[in-house]
């Protein structure tokens, strides 16, 4: 795959090329979708360098303020004068080549050394034909020093096929999350050595990883005695896994349930409501995908470190968390269109099997064992972050009440069947409309948009202490006279601000 569009900034001025054994040079760098090009710039020397992004193995970046001289040469042969910042890369080839670069301007730095670290990656077409893994898209992003031969061979140590694939790159510090699903290594401590070059490769240039398992330690043990298993230490040196159990399938199923009922209670007994509202465990689900997530994106973002999370398939908790990490981290994901991308990219893409999970909701009587309300899980979670941050996601609550309902029953074909393979299968693309862009038409994206959504880069670390945490009242509750009422205010404040955001830009 090209990865041109990563490239921020392609030409440098003024770049100082170190190796050794060599005196420097001043020159010109620039980078393109498959090589970094040197060109020494002083008219006597006819240095350059023609250097593959595939030969290098790691990079380092150190930025610093300048202040006094750079000790390098001038045409006068005095040093210069400098101020401001300036940065250096060390890139450490596979040739056991050691290429410094001494580069103007803390921006420019940075923005070289993302360029260079995200062609790490590629885009591989393994799963053209869903041979490798039913559950996978056609294409997936892989480092891009793993061949297609070994991603075969890895997909089978993972159940379903589901080999580690990235689902998001953080552009500052170049770290990465990756997803799968677990390892089969059995009773017999099975290895794959395939398997553990693929995360050996997530990982270079870093010292360790954090693998997010969403099973407790018990749970992942009694995996292992029945064919599947986790990670040991010994086979994955540079990974250290946490243990974050999350419940799933009929618990979940159940908890549902119970809060419905809760919600359904007429007596008017505040003491009963509450008992009935705890005893469903509802909102400590919440609390936990919350909490997990928050400790995905802590890893990413003020550790530095990449994390590979999963569970036993990989296609219900590992979507939650790191969607949630992601809205947590990124700023592109919390516009109306960045969400909805990252739910087409982590859901629909990423294989949760809608019409297994979506099958029934609270009242039927019809208890199917692969019925799990995890997308619900997820809205109700986002709501949670949007209630907490109401400037900083683009979108609003009526968006998240859509795809609640579109989810269970729907006009559009976005949520039917399990797969993309299904989809693709059913001719889903060519036979129904897309949910998704019909939410974002003109005429319909002021109605799901946040009007006081205010984007900020920074990150939004939610609370989740008990009292931080509420019952999703526009869902569980949409029903009943009291939310009709709270829906009528709620749109007509809605009205209020959009009516004054035109006048202030008339």
């Amino acid at each position: 795959m090209e990865f041109s569009e990563h490239i921020k900034t392609a030409n440098v001025e003024d770049v100082v090329l170190r190796e050794r054994q060599r005196p420097p040079s001043r020159g010109t760098l620039c980078v393109t979708g498959h090589h970094l090009l040197f060109s020494d710039r002083e008219e006597d020397s006819s240095r350059q360098l023609l250097l593959l992004l595939r030969n290098i193995d790691a990079i380092e970046k150190s930025v610093e303020n300048l202040s006094g001289y750079s000790g390098f040469f001038s045409k006068a042969g005095h040093g210069e004068r400098m101020s401001g910042s300036s940065g250096t890369i060390t890139i450490k080839c596979k040739d056991m080549r050691v290429i410094q670069f001494d580069i103007p301007g803390m921006e420019q730095c940075l923005n070289i050394a993302h360029s260079i670290e995200h062609k790490k990656w590629r885009l591989s077409s393994v799963n053209r034909d869903y041979s490798v893994c039913p559950s996978y898209p056609p294409a997936v992003i892989v480092p891009s020093s793993i061949g297609d031969d070994v991603l075969i061979k890895a997909a089978k140590f993972r159940q379903g096929g589901r080999f580690p694939v990235l689902c998001y790159y953080h552009r500052k510090n170049g770290m990465v999350i990756v997803r799968s699903s677990q390892p089969l290594t059995g009773a017999n401590r099975k290895r794959c050595s395939e398997d553990e070059l693929l995360l050996q490769a997530v990982i270079e240039g870093s010292d360790k990883g954090y693998i997010i398992d969403m099973r407790s330690s018990q749970q992942a043990q009694q995996a292992w005695m029945t064919g599947g298993g986790f990670e040991s230490k010994s086979c994955y040196e540079r990974w250290k896994r946490l243990h974050r159990h999350m419940e799933r399938g009929k618990v979940l199923q159940e908890s549902l349930i119970k809060l419905v009922e809760a919600c359904s209670d007429e007596s008017h007994n505040m003491d009963r409501w509450l008992s009935k509202l705890e005893n469903s465990k509802w909102l400590s689900h919440v609390q936990t995908a919350l909490s997990t997530a928050g400790l995905l994106a802590e890893c990413v973002e003020r550790d530095g470190h990449s994390a590979l999370v999963h569970g036993y398939e990989g296609t219900d908790c590992s979507l939650l968390i790191s969607t949630l990490a992601q809205l947590i981290v990124d700023p592109s994901c919390r516009s109306l269109e960045g969400f909805l991308a990252l739910l087409e990219r982590e859901w629909l893409q990423g294989g949760h099997p809608f019409q297994q999970r979506c099958a029934h909701s609270a009242f039927s009587h019809a208890r199917l064992q692969q019925e799990s309300p995890v997308f619900l899980l997820l809205l109700d979670s986002v709501w949670q972050l949007w209630r907490q941050f109401p400037l900083a996601l683009g979108f609003s609550e009526v968006l998240l009440l859509r795809l609640a309902t579109e989810a269970y029953a729907s006009d559009y074909g976005t949520f039917l069947c399990n797969n993309d393979q299904e989809r693709c299968a059913a001719g889903v693309k060519d036979r129904t409309h897309c949910l998704f862009q019909s939410l974002l038409k003109p005429t319909e994206r002021d109605y799901y948009s946040n009007p006081l959504y205010e984007p900020t880069e920074l990150a939004i670390w939610p609370s989740v202490h008990p009292q931080s945490l509420q019952l999703w009242k526009g869902f569980f509750l949409r029903w009943t006279e009291q939310a009709r009422l709270l829906e009528e205010v709620q749109e007509e404040i809605r009205n209020m601000v959009i009516k004054w955001g035109k006048l202030a830009l008339s």
